[in-house]
């Protein structure tokens, strides 16, 4: 098995055994220690990986790491390990002090599903408060798993990491910074495009008027990318041989037709809700093949399917009230809803979507 499949099999697995795990020790048992050795290392050889391996601070005797990876007899890598549902935002203390008392390059702090790297790329041998790398297991992404094999022992090379890990952690933070800025634009982005169109004096009483103006540009710009994305996984389709469709088994409704069979019911098919659906098969697309994607519509919501299934619910649209709703389902199949405001505004729900497609395929 190749590495790109054994993460992706270790992925799996974690929707499948998480709620069985109650305790730190069989989270690390279950998820941590198939982690370390997918990336090549011996997990019962103490050359290789040492468990509980003594990280002595000036002042405290008796600190131990939960992992420390060897290579010649010196550690590289310090694992930090947490129950998987524990919020590793209050844990990354500790791993700083672990880090300090080591002669390791880099540091992961884990519940066993997200993993976070850290490294000192600000001053040496202290640990950076952010890290350059953070993989959700449960949702991984194949340029993740590449950044992961470079962590491999067949791999594994100290300058050739740092040498992409400073570009990983700030484009990390500017993915954040631009996501704030599209949601809740700054004075300063204001005021730098407001001079970019406005040939007047820039008051405050024009920022206070441009400020508008530039949350409403910055969504219309994200509906014209969507847009663009909706119309190629469109063309994709029509561009595909016509596919006889699937049929729904004796104890299923029938598929909803669309708008223009639907001239004497109580059901219309929207614009708007098509939309929704071409969204949801741009996103789905990333995981399966958008052929197996269908919608089914009804007098009370919009129902997007996979394999034309009544039984396999992707999400569905409550748009046909003055606030509109997309509803998720979680691992109980148990439906939530979601307040929206804009179409475009679905991508938020990215991981949830993808998420009950992976809970369907393996069942």
């Amino acid at each position: 098995m190749d590495f790109k499949d054994s993460i992706r099999q270790l992925s799996d697995r974690i929707s499948k055994l998480k709620d069985s795990l109650l305790t730190e020790e069989a989270t690390k048992n279950a998820f941590i220690m198939p982690f370390i050795q997918s990336l090549g290392y011996d997990v019962f050889n103490p050359t290789e990986v040492v468990p509980e391996m003594d990280c002595d601070l000036v002042k405290k005797k008796g600190e131990k790491i939960d992992y420390a990876i060897l290579s010649e007899g010196e550690a590289i890598m310090l694992f930090e390990c947490k129950h998987w549902q524990q919020n590793l935002d209050l844990h990354d203390t500790q791993l700083q002090k672990y880090f300090v008392a080591s002669k390791a390059k880099f540091g992961v702090l884990t519940n066993g599903i997200e993993y976070r790297f850290y490294t000192d790329l600000e001053k040496p041998n202290i640990m950076d408060e952010t890290p350059f790398l953070v993989v959700d297991m449960e949702h991984i992404k194949d340029n993740q798993i590449d950044e992961l094999k470079k962590f491999h022992k067949s791999y594994f090379n100290v300058e050739d990491i740092l040498s992409t890990a400073s570009d990983l952690k700030y484009m990390s933070a500017l993915r954040a910074a631009i996501k704030e800025e599209f949601t809740n634009p700054s004075a300063d982005m204001v005021k730098m495009l407001t001079k970019k169109v406005y040939d007047g004096t820039v008051t405050q009483k024009v920022l206070e008027q441009f400020t508008e103006l530039v949350k409403r540009s910055l969504n219309a710009h994200i509906n014209d990318v969507m847009a663009a994305r909706l119309n190629m996984a469109l063309k994709t389709t029509e561009d595909k041989p016509n596919e006889e469709a699937p049929k729904a088994a004796d104890n299923e409704e029938a598929p909803v037709e669309t708008q223009e069979a639907h001239k004497d019911s109580n059901i219309v098919t929207t614009e708007e809700e098509i939309g929704a659906y071409l969204i949801v098969k741009a996103i789905c697309c990333q995981k399966i093949d958008i052929s197996r994607i269908a919608y089914r519509d009804a007098q009370s919501y919009f129902s997007v399917l996979l394999d034309d299934n009544n039984r396999k619910p992707i999400c569905r649209m409550y748009f046909n009230r003055s606030q509109k709703y997309v509803a998720t389902f979680d691992s109980n199949r148990k439906e939530v809803k979601h307040p929206i405001e804009a179409l475009n505004e679905i991508y938020n729900f990215t991981n949830e979507i993808l998420q009950v497609i992976d809970m369907y395929d393996n069942k």
